[in-house]
């Protein structure tokens, strides 16, 4: 096993001068706080700018995903049974090898292709130009008929 020795040394006293020993301990007893007493919290002004951006931006994501800035922005949540379209629409059946280009053409023979598929794509709200066969497609009321 092993054991540890203390020994006793002698207190050697800072390089600088100080102040006599009574004169600390007045100075020590004075400033001293209650055992309880906390010390205040200081924030500097970089701490305080940082802090404040913090609560703007958590208070913005809250209100944003709470939806009570939606109407800020004028974007209004979609509910279900607020208007009823009255609208009706043509469909058509997308064939095999079938691209929104040749569509367009049988819709539309007269029309700019590229403006037909464009109102192709924004009706149907399709992410790409691709289509699948056997896919409906809306047709719009310009053209249909």
């Amino acid at each position: 096993m092993s054991s540890i020795a203390f020994t006793a040394a002698p207190f050697t006293a800072a390089p600088f001068a100080a102040a006599p020993a009574t004169e600390r301990a007045a100075t020590r007893s004075a400033s001293a706080r209650p055992a309880s007493a906390r010390p205040r919290l200081r924030i500097t002004p970089r701490g305080r700018l940082v802090l404040g951006v913090l609560l703007s931006v958590g208070l913005a994501l809250v209100l944003l995903l709470s939806g009570l800035i939606q109407p800020v922005l004028g974007e209004q949540p979609a509910s279900a049974g607020d208007v009823v379209s009255s609208a009706g629409y043509d469909y058509i059946s997308v064939e095999a090898g079938e691209s929104l280009w040749d569509l367009a053409a049988w819709i539309a023979p007269d029309a700019d292709r590229r403006e037909v598929v464009a109102q192709l794509v924004a009706l149907n709200q399709l992410t790409t130009t691709q289509v699948q066969p056997g896919q409906l497609l809306a047709i719009p009321t310009a053209f249909a008929g």
